[in-house]
């Protein structure tokens, strides 16, 4: 009996040790997170442009650089109008209003696909709509009706089967692919949150093209329907139909399956796009899908935080875009716990 009491009282023990360690380790991950985050942000905020708008590398001046900073900002717990950071944010934000075309684009930077801003820019005032006052959140309001427009009418041209319901690169597409549908999906999930009229047909659609772009096999999302499929592509998938009410359905889980076996990897070629969609999408799935996610990506990016607070990608055609790109998607995935931005809301 007393044997039999000792070995209970260590193992009581052992489990005990173990239970405290693994919280340790989890406060200070989370330690290193924040930190990381803040010091992210410190760099965002001596790279604004004194117009207010932010740059990418390739292309100067951008709304979707302008866009992705401002909702790192976010993301991070700072808000449009106060805090230490508030007059930055407005100037971004204003930047961004000013700059929305006759035809309702927003987009300022030269790009062979205007929709990846427009899709970009239409989700961060979405997002931030909420948050604005007096004039500027009239004119904010404003502008992304005429945004919202543009997506809904570019998603109306008439298309083939196989691309139907898609977004590409400019409003005359005729075809589409899965990564602009993913940010036009999410600015018109982002607008409707906030009152903007669009109709479930339009979602409805989109999703259906999501679903088409199933890879080979129906395992994981690639870029078209048919394609190879990747794990940023599969992120781009999940995030898709989670944030459209199709949570834990069986595209979805499958999905979610083969993220977890294939996994983001810091040499994919567009590793910090995937960084968002992957860690904001299996954040929404939940339970052990984010685990795992969390436990791979949260710790590559935090080894591969430079010691500016920046990141920047060395891959394929995202290293062109530079260092706000890189920071503000990091920032993005790093955050998600936080839930400051609606989108990330389960």
């Amino acid at each position: 009996m007393m044997r039999w009491l000792v070995v209970c009282i260590v193992l009581v023990f052992s489990v005990s040790k173990q239970t405290h360690c693994w919280a340790q380790e989890l406060d200070q991950q989370k330690k290193q997170l924040d930190e990381g985050i803040q010091r992210a942000i410190q760099f965002l905020s001596i790279s604004q442009q004194p117009s207010g708008a932010w740059s990418f590398n390739s292309y100067g001046e951008s709304t979707a650089a302008t866009s992705l900073a401002i909702m790192a900002f976010m993301a991070a717990g700072y808000v449009p109008e106060e805090g230490p950071y508030g007059e930055q944010m407005n100037k971004g934000i204003d930047w961004v209003l000013s700059h929305q075309a006759a035809n309702g684009l927003v987009v300022h930077h030269k790009s062979h696909g205007p929709m990846y801003s427009h899709g970009i820019s239409t989700l961060m005032l979405a997002e931030v709509a909420g948050m604005l006052k007096g004039e500027r959140e009239k004119k904010c309001r404003q502008v992304l009706e005429r945004a919202v427009k543009v997506i809904i009418s570019a998603q109306d041209v008439a298309k083939d089967k196989r691309n139907a319901g898609g977004w590409r690169y400019s409003q005359t597409s005729k075809d589409s692919d899965l990564s602009v549908t993913g940010w036009q999906l999410l600015a018109l999930r982002a607008a409707k949150n906030i009152g903007c009229d669009i109709s479930a047909d339009h979602i409805d659609r989109a999703v259906a093209y999501v679903r088409h772009c199933r890879g080979r096999n129906n395992v994981g999302f690639a870029y078209q329907p048919g394609g190879a499929p990747s794990a940023t592509r599969t992120g781009t998938g999940i995030l898709a139909l989670e944030i459209c009410g199709k949570h834990h359905t069986r595209d979805a889980l499958e999905a979610g399956d083969y993220l977890v076996q294939h996994p983001l990897k810091p040499d994919e070629f567009y590793y910090y796009y995937g960084a968002y969609y992957c860690s904001v999408g299996m954040f929404k799935m939940g339970g052990e899908y984010w685990k795992k996610t969390r436990a791979a990506i949260i710790p590559q990016l935090l080894e591969m935080q430079k010691h500016d607070g920046s990141w920047l990608a060395t891959k394929g055609s995202e290293k062109g875009a530079g260092k706000v790109y890189s920071t503000s998607l990091a920032v993005l995935a790093l955050a998600v716990e936080y839930q400051y931005l609606p989108i990330y809301q389960r």
